[in-house]
């Protein structure tokens, strides 16, 4: 038996690895989530809850669209780690030149696209009082300004975590963010020769740290950084690079437009409640995304580690890091439930000063609590298939889980037995439980190991052996 192979594939030891990169990918979804926190915070203790909800759905949609149309860098990370565990540079920088390209093709289209019928998906699809829609469209339409530097600095970060890189994403958006957070008090309240802008003020201050991060990962990605060579060439259409970037990313960005989807139907279905509910259920999604940024940075690890060992021919290495990362994230969850569930006043009273608020979130954290084992467990092992280039059966799972059991089961929860809030996450507790088992099936068949990512050639993986 290689010696050297099974100390490597050993779980505590490769759980170093993971968490050592995954670390600066949670600081950076901390350093964001943060952000939402103060967002959330100035908007609710400076303004009202009524702006709190009109912010929420323009972001809700704004997010839907950035999400849905990036699934490209989905592709661009598994490529670029399946070329950096190959060690093969240039593979590396034409998937990179050709990810940023793509990337800013859409966020041009996107944004036009936005600006002509932003009004109408708000309008419609939500069931808006008139003060709370005019303080929701004037947040999109000034946000909106800042889309195309968002889809330049989701490219580069994506590239970068293929390399593995993680340090350097966490340091330009979280430098970004903390200037945002400045910017947000600064001209909300007029401090100092600044004008009171109120709700504007934080739209703006949120394009302004968009623009300044977008600007420093071009600075870095384009002259700077060591494991790329991005030249004129890379930034042009190569059909083979983008075949296959097409064939990774399209069901990722089917798998986001069917959550983000269901997540506006979602709301819809919250929106016909009350604003005071609606303000409660914007709250409870930003304190569950407190105890999900670790979920998502192990999420960022495992797809940079399992790409790499794949390119380095390993697929039992690969394998074991995808476990061993949702293990890590399944403890986490149950360190964080008995947190949520017997400390949920609390929590919600950093939130709000509104008691009536804090009272409509209250039910809906015991079971935001109950989701967090299960519910990490999904993410990141759906990120260890993803960075396998595995993105059609995570689309699947995901299709399955969201129409057939999430969707159906919010309306009945929400609308009929009359759960307010709460219902949605009660639905979210049932889907995961219900599908978990699919991804589990789908990691120990081992197909995914064998998914070539190639932008030219069909070269099959070949597994190492003990």
């Amino acid at each position: 038996m290689d010696h050297a192979l099974t100390k490597r594939q050993n779980p505590i030891q490769l759980s170093g690895s993971i968490i050592k990169l995954a670390m600066p990918a949670i600081g950076e979804m901390a350093l964001s989530t943060f952000v939402g926190i103060a967002d959330t915070l100035m908007i609710s203790y400076l303004i009202g809850y009524h702006a709190l909800s009109g912010i929420g759905f323009a972001n809700q949609l704004y997010n839907a669209l950035i999400f849905v149309f990036t699934a490209f860098n989905t592709g661009a990370t598994a490529m670029i780690a399946r070329y950096y565990g190959e060690k093969n540079t240039e593979g590396m920088s034409r998937v990179a030149g050709q990810a940023i390209l793509i990337n800013l093709m859409l966020g041009v289209t996107i944004t036009t696209v936005s600006a002509v019928f932003g009004r109408s998906i708000l309008t419609g699809v939500f069931e808006m009082a008139p003060d709370v829609a005019r303080v929701s469209l004037q947040y999109f339409y000034i946000v909106l300004i800042g889309q195309v530097f968002m889809f330049f600095s989701f490219s580069s970060a994506a590239i970068l975590r293929g390399a593995g890189d993680t340090l350097t994403p966490m340091l330009v958006n979280g430098g970004a963010n903390l200037l945002n957070i400045i910017g947000n008090y600064v001209l909300i309240t007029g401090l100092g020769p600044f004008p009171e802008m109120g709700v504007a003020g934080a739209a703006v201050s949120t394009v302004g740290a968009r623009v300044l991060a977008a600007l420093a990962f071009a600075y870095i990605i384009l002259v700077r950084h060591k494991k790329f060579q991005i030249r004129m060439l890379h930034v042009r259409i190569s059909r083979p690079v983008f075949s296959k970037l097409f064939q990774i990313s399209y069901p990722g960005g089917i798998e986001q437009l069917m959550m983000h989807g269901s997540f506006l139907l979602m709301s819809s279905t919250v929106s016909t409640l009350d604003t005071l509910s609606e303000a409660a259920f914007r709250i409870c999604l930003q304190i569950e995304s407190i105890s999900f940024m670790p979920a998502i940075g192990l999420g960022v690890a495992t797809a940079t580690l399992v790409g790499k060992a794949l390119g380095e021919r390993d697929s039992a290495k690969a394998a074991t890091i995808a476990w061993t990362a949702s293990i890590l994230g399944v403890l986490w969850g149950l360190m964080i439930c008995p947190v949520y569930i017997f400390a949920a006043r609390p929590i919600v009273g950093l939130f709000t000063p509104d008691s009536a608020v804090v009272l409509a979130a209250v039910p809906a954290m015991t079971f935001i609590g109950i989701n967090q084992p299960i519910l990490n467990f999904h993410v990141i092992l759906s990120g260890g298939l993803r960075g396998a280039g595995d993105t059609m059966t995570v689309m699947i799972v995901s299709a399955v889980r969201i129409w057939v059991f999430f969707m159906p089961a919010v309306w009945v929860l929400v609308r009929v037995l009359d759960q307010g809030i709460a219902g949605c996450w009660q639905a979210e507790a049932l889907s995961l439980l219900v599908v978990s088992g699919a991804l589990v099936v789908r990691y120990l068949g081992k197909k995914w190991t064998r998914i070539n990512v190639h932008a030219d050639t069909e070269i099959e993986p070949v597994a190492k052996t003990a």
